[in-house]
């Protein structure tokens, strides 16, 4: 349930109380001296890096597999020297392609 804080209208002070939605529109038509005050959101984010385990690098080494043309692939995936050499050569090619037009 989330709190809500609310303000004495007479007295001044603000007070939080946990409550349901629906237990909070009743409170508030019961009590016309008090308001809800809206406070801003308690977020939470993402400092530095996730720690990857063995079990996700394997994971995303199998997504790699799958996906050899991806740019997954060429961060996790296998690399065997026929691979390499293929990719520079498909490489050199494409330059070699878009110089000519």
């Amino acid at each position: 349930m989330p709190i809500y804080t609310f303000k004495n209208k007479k007295t001044g002070k603000e007070f939080d109380d946990m409550m349901s939605i629906a237990e909070m529109e009743e409170y508030l038509d019961k009590n016309k001296h008090i308001t809800q005050v809206i406070k801003g959101l308690n977020i939470v984010s993402g400092v530095g890096s996730i720690k990857q385990d063995s079990g996700w690098k394997d994971n995303l080494s199998r997504i790699a597999e799958a996906h050899p043309q991806s740019a997954l692939a060429e961060r996790y995936g296998k690399k065997d020297i026929k691979k390499i050499k293929t990719q520079q050569a498909l490489s050199k090619n494409k330059r070699r392609l878009r110089g000519k037009k």
